[in-house]
């Protein structure tokens, strides 16, 4: 397993996290123990989890997980969590106002069985309250003691240098990591946000890096949806999310070069897609998001694959979003790059 530090911060990380978003929903408590300790015994240190996952369950399974534990199993792990989502019907039960923000953090604490979490995350940016105050809870949580660094997630571009602007210039604790959506499927953030965050010195923490488990090799262009996946168990969902995806010549283009790759290396296609991703610039830990154990063994092997040049490239044109329309495109050129010796 690679380590890598936590954004500009001085925590390392493995360059793959365990994701436990089903935990309590599709994984029950007795597979989700299982999976932290495959997790945690191949060398695995990042565990993610947020409040309105499973309305807390997941919280809670990790924290008892964590109780059962002995300490140099607990001290080798590094929590993250999350805060912003609804987890109360009522008007302050949601947001990132301090009002809530205070709550959802004692509330994930816990959860978790903890006095404080290594990372603790906006689960997005919110519109009605203002930014001055949402980092200066950060900064306050930080200061007590029941967070180490802050971190943000599904900021755009812009949210994201706000953030940093306004928290250095108050000398508050800056945020060291964004979560966002990105896979071989998903690169449109190559726009704006990964320079946001490669300027800015902040770790990449992709969510959903198997694109729904379409790069997994689940789907193929003549079959919909069905059967033991997320989208066959679901028709409904399943046909919406083969018309969107599965529509898209892309994709097909893109899951057939992933599927030649993996043959070539005798590797599985979600672990060339992980490994890809692994390797982009400013990503600090894939985030793992598996409903067995088996699934996630299957993609932490990600963790002993490089890529070469050939592979590398042959993956980056297939995937390649296109240049977007200005200021993206070809009259956008020299924002991006520009030839030094004046021709």
């Amino acid at each position: 397993m690679e380590y890598r530090t936590l954004g500009r911060s001085g925590c390392s990380v493995s360059s793959l996290c365990l994701g436990t978003m089903t935990f309590g929903a599709e994984t029950d408590e007795a597979g989700a123990h299982e999976q932290l300790d495959v997790f945690v015994e191949a060398g695995g240190t990042l565990v993610d989890t947020a409040d309105v996952y499973s309305a807390g369950a997941s919280e809670e399974i990790v924290g008892r997980w964590l109780a059962a534990r002995p300490a140099d199993v607990r001290d080798r792990v590094v929590l993250a969590t999350k805060g912003r989502m609804p987890m109360a019907a009522e008007p302050n039960g949601v947001g990132n106002s301090r009002r809530h923000l205070r709550r959802a953090l004692d509330d994930s604490l816990r959860r978790l069985g903890v006095e404080h979490v290594d990372l603790y995350q906006l689960h997005a940016w919110d519109p009605h309250t203002p930014l001055e105050e949402t980092l200066g809870f950060l900064d306050d949580a930080v200061h007590a003691g029941k967070i180490a660094y802050p971190g943000l997630s599904n900021f755009t571009g812009w949210q994201v240098q706000k953030a940093i602007d306004l928290a250095e210039r108050r000398h508050w604790a800056v945020p060291v990591t964004l979560q966002p959506s990105y896979s071989l499927l998903v690169r449109q953030i190559e726009y704006e946000i990964v320079p946001a965050c490669l300027e800015n010195g902040l770790g990449v923490l992709p969510w959903g890096p198997l694109g729904g488990g379409w790069l997994s090799g689940k789907y193929t262009r003549d079959q919909r949806p069905e059967g033991a996946t997320r989208l066959g168990e679901d028709p409904d969902r399943g046909m919406e999310a083969y018309d969107r995806v599965g529509a898209k010549e892309r994709t097909w283009d893109v899951l057939e070069a992933v599927q030649d790759v993996a043959e070539a290396r005798g590797a599985s296609m979600a672990q060339v897609a992980l490994a890809w991703l692994a390797a982009r610039p400013a990503v600090t830990s894939v985030i793992l998001g598996a409903r067995t154990t088996e699934q996630l063994r299957d993609d932490m092997g990600a963790a002993d694959l490089v890529l070469d040049g050939e592979e590398t490239a042959r993956l980056d044109a297939v995937s390649d979003p296109g240049a977007a329309d200005y200021p993206y495109g070809e009259v956008g050129a020299e924002q991006r790059s520009r030839d030094l010796s004046g021709a």
